[in-house]
């Protein structure tokens, strides 16, 4: 015999969270912020290879990984900087490079985290 469970009740779409044409704004743009220097990280092992496989100039080993290590730092603050510089507006799509919504949803995310810390204590 199996049992049934009760589905939840579903929050009213007003507080349903992201909407999907936000949500799918936040990818685009986390895809494209992360994604190019992730690219350019991985470029780097195969550009570095050729150098050294052609012999163009001795290449350190460290000029590699810092420069890599860079480019995969970059794309990590990306996925932040894709999300934040995104107008969480249905109706507003806003800016290419989105600094005015970066700076206007950081500002969100640091007021309703300090609000929460107040709370919590």
């Amino acid at each position: 015999m199996a049992r049934r469970f009760k589905q939840p009740a579903s929050p009213p779409p007003s507080s349903a969270g992201i909407p999907p044409i936000v949500g799918r704004r936040m990818v685009r743009r986390m895809v494209f912020f992360s994604g190019v220097p992730t690219a350019l990280g991985l470029a780097t092992f195969v550009v570095s290879y050729w150098v050294v496989r052609q012999q163009w100039f001795p290449l350190p080993t460290v000029a590699v990984l810092l420069t890599s290590l860079g480019l995969f730092g970059l794309g990590v603050l990306g996925v932040s900087y894709g999300v934040l510089s995104a107008s969480w507006e249905e109706e507003k799509v806003g800016t290419l490079l989105g600094w005015g919504e970066f700076t206007t949803n950081f500002g969100r995310s640091a007021e309703a985290w300090r609000s929460n810390s107040k709370s919590s204590k």
